[in-house]
């Protein structure tokens, strides 16, 4: 892992990193708030997954989550949303490839040699923090932002007993029944329409998936609600 920059904020560090992901075969770029803590403190974890056309930036220059973050003393970390580089696949429209991973692993070609965000944040992200950062891993929460609140949802769902706490502003929930997953999922994983349900809330939900707690916040008012939030 390499530093690039850090910051004094409440206190606590603001950093942004990179490593080499064996997941997507590039480097990949993420952020970390450490708040002020005792010498040898471990600290719990909430991870932030943003949404489409994001990186790692977004929230951590826009979003000003660190003055809670320190009075709390949490680590939030903030992950890419895709893997970026040259040699990375794309597509012109800015809701398939690079900056739309949709938290999915590929398996269709070209995608499936780096397309693979399922993997990099459920293992081998998870384990750069804990082995880099004073990270108490027993102690984990996730959030997101539409596409980011998509892969938040799917990710406790499928594994319930890795986060304390779940929840999504404005998350895609169904990306079985909207453009914008049908374009994606179709693009990443193939076809197989049976093959998307454990990338879909709802479907994992039905299919009898349950976490005790779990908070959506939406607004009424938001123009892709009906279209594609449903």
């Amino acid at each position: 892992m390499e530093t690039v920059s850090t910051n004094k904020a409440f206190g606590g560090v603001q950093g942004v990193h990179t490593h080499a992901s064996a997941e997507t075969g590039t480097e990949m770029t993420f952020s970390v708030f450490v708040p002020e803590h005792e010498a040898g403190a471990k600290l719990p974890v909430l991870w932030f997954l943003s949404g489409l056309t994001c990186t790692h930036a977004n929230v951590t220059e826009k979003g000003e989550f660190r003055r809670a973050c320190a009075e709390l003393g949490v680590i939030l970390v903030a992950p890419d949303t895709s893997p970026r580089g040259d040699e990375v696949p794309d597509d012109e429209a800015y809701d398939f490839g690079k900056g739309a991973g949709f938290y999915v692993d590929a398996t269709e070609a070209p995608w499936k040699a780096n397309f693979r965000m399922r993997s990099y944040l459920e293992i081998e992200l998870p384990a750069v923090i804990a082995e880099h950062f004073p990270a108490d891993m027993a102690r984990q929460g996730i959030t997101g932002h539409s596409m980011g609140g998509h892969g938040a949802l799917t990710m406790a769902l499928r594994d319930p007993s890795r986060f304390r706490s779940v929840s999504a502003f404005a998350p895609i929930v169904s990306p079985l029944n909207c453009p914008w997953g049908e374009k994606a999922l179709t693009g990443y994983i193939g076809a197989d329409r049976a093959a998307w349900r454990e990338y879909d809330a709802c479907a994992l939900i039905e299919d009898g998936a349950r976490l005790p707690d779990l908070l959506v916040d939406q607004g009424t008012a938001d123009g892709f609600l009906e279209g594609q939030l449903k």
